[in-house]
């Protein structure tokens, strides 16, 4: 009879639309999930984007941070307990997930990317969903179509950032559900999928939490007559945010390092910022790179350039955008315009976004940050293509202009990504695969022709998907250093290690130090001048051979003075 009632009531309210001058606060957030054509087309973008992502599931170009979780999870799958036996400053979900996922389908580069094609369904269809409770069909398509070509795309890579973001999703899509029917079954959702967004990534998962409990709280505080809470939900809501950190409190604490996780955790508060300090949508780009978009060529090539490349400007406006429309539907549910439905969902997805915004502009503030939340924050980007709940004539008189600049900008700011990985005709046969690059790597080939799988050697300082790909393991509890983030206590005691295990091969980059100005910006001077691990390499070892990187980074293949080069 429920159901019913809700068929009801959506059909009533919920998909006319009303004339594009009426007021927003005459009509009731739609609920595609009720109807079977919405359903219909939400599994079919699910489907559309599988497919178009499967394009990337080969392609690499070697970034330095994919290999931290691979590796991660292939040490736990030797038996190691991550803190205890190796260090990370991430809450532990993303390590364990994975590691399940190559336990059951085996441990491979594939099947590790193959997991980010489905995270990318969910995207698209969860932004739809949510896009469509306030929008048109079709302003709803273009936002899925959005997350589709942009989001996962722009950085296919195994990162704690996009499974934490997946979490994320569904935290929002479950408390806009709770929202519309309170019922303690979506209470218990919503806090679950907080709780492991915080156990996946926990500066995201603190900002999702804060920003989704200010918009229920608020909502709860400004329209008197909506029952969002009684004891029944207020219990759901507490197991569910508890039993995710029970659990892994009991597992860690089974393990005797529920100290050691708990000191690694909060970690990021005392080390992580002063390094990757970076301005408001910081673009990561290097002098040559700057040189190359904006020195050259004629007006005509530079304002294609600018077109193709603001995308990146606007995306870290979105969420902005969204902190300015959160004020505006708080002051219309103080009005108490009638029904206040649209207002309130306005006010919890605009709380969420706020929340997470906080989560970036706290950690690290540049562009791709911003992309991992993408998913999200495209839902800004759909409303104020509908236009019907963005105040002002002026935007309404402007949209056409907005709306043909969204698309002709996105599709030039994808095509780039999309030849990327279609062009990519190098393969290389490593150990957990083969993969494809767009120019030769030298670095697998060698290191599996003489390097035996299981051995231990020294990645130094910053590629540790080398590990992974090479089936090669660290003599230290980390996988990677980073000046100015790591502290000289670190470097010491990874010296310590590397001095005991006695490695005899190290794969020296001898480039890094060119990287540091461009990703980060705020490493302290002092960081980089004295390197014990570094001068400890040059001094002990001895450069057999120079090997490159597809992204043309110079390593060299170093073994003890007292071994022969291979």
């Amino acid at each position: 009879m429920e159901r019913v009632a809700e068929e009801r009531t959506s059909a009533r309210f919920g998909n006319a639309r009303e004339p594009a001058g009426e007021e927003a606060s005459s009509r009731r957030p739609a609920r595609p999930e009720l109807e079977a054509n919405e359903r219909w087309i939400t599994a079919a973008i699910f489907a559309l984007t599988v497919a178009y992502l499967w394009i990337f599931r080969r392609y690499t170009s070697m970034e330095p941070d994919e290999g931290i979780v691979l590796e991660g999870a292939q040490r736990i799958l030797r038996g190691e307990v991550l803190y205890r036996d190796f260090f990370s400053y991430f809450t532990p979900g993303s390590y364990y997930s994975l590691a399940l996922l190559f336990k059951i389908f085996g441990s491979s580069f594939l099947v590790a990317r193959t997991a980010l094609v489905f995270f990318g369904g969910v995207y698209s269809a969860v932004g739809y969903l949510l896009a469509r409770r306030v929008c048109s069909r079709a302003s709803a398509i273009f936002v899925s179509a959005l997350v589709m070509l942009t989001t996962l795309p722009y950085r296919f890579e195994v990162l704690h950032n996009w499974d934490s973001t997946l979490w994320a999703c569904l935290a929002v899509y479950c408390a806009v559900r709770w929202l519309e029917s309170p019922r303690w079954t979506w209470a218990f959702a919503t806090g679950s999928l907080a709780a492991l967004t915080c156990l996946f990534e926990q500066s995201k998962g603190a900002g999702l939490v804060l920003g989704l409990g200010a918009g229920l709280m608020a909502i709860a505080f400004l329209d008197r007559q909506r029952s969002l809470w009684n004891g029944t939900i207020t219990l759901g809501l507490a197991i569910g945010m508890a039993w995710p950190f029970l659990a892994t409190v009991a597992y860690f604490g089974a393990q005797h390092s529920l100290s050691v996780m708990v000191a690694d955790w909060f970690w990021p508060l005392h080390h992580y910022s002063l390094a990757n300090h970076v301005p408001y949508g910081y673009q990561n780009w290097s002098d040559a790179t700057r040189h190359l978009l904006f020195g050259g060529g004629s007006l005509m090539v530079r304002a294609i350039t600018i077109l193709a490349i603001s995308p990146c400007f606007l995306v870290p406006a979105l969420p902005l955008a969204a902190v300015g429309l959160l004020i505006y539907w708080v002051i219309q549910m103080l009005r108490e315009a009638e029904p206040r439905t649209v207002a309130a969902h306005y006010v919890l997805v605009c709380g969420a976004l706020s929340g997470l915004l906080l989560s970036v502009v706290i950690g690290r503030a540049d562009i791709i940050h911003f992309m991992y939340l993408m998913p999200l924050f495209a839902l800004v980007l759909g409303w104020m293509i509908d236009g019907q709940d963005i105040p002002g004539q002026l935007f309404r008189q402007v949209k056409p202009i907005f709306i043909a600049y969204t698309a002709v900008a996105f599709l030039m700011f994808v095509a780039p990504m999309l030849l990327r990985a279609l062009n990519a005709r190098e393969q290389i046969q490593t150990r957990r695969g083969v993969v494809h690059v767009p120019v030769p790597d030298t670095v697998v080939e060698y290191i599996q022709a003489h390097v035996a799988a299981g051995e231990k050697i020294l990645v130094y300082p910053y590629l540790p998907l080398y590990y992974y790909l090479t089936d090669t393991t660290s003599p230290t509890h980390y996988e990677y250093f980073q000046p100015g983030m790591h502290t000289p206590q670190q470097a010491e005691e990874m010296l310590e290690e590397i001095t005991a295990a006695h490695v005899p091969v190290v794969l020296f980059e001898a480039s890094f130090w060119q990287k540091i100005p461009t990703s980060w910006p705020g490493t302290p001077l002092s960081a980089i001048v004295r390197d014990p691990v570094a001068d400890y390499i040059q001094h002990e070892y001895r450069a057999c051979k120079i090997l490159n990187s597809p992204d043309e980074w110079k390593f060299l293949f170093m073994v003890r003075k007292d071994l022969a080069c291979p």
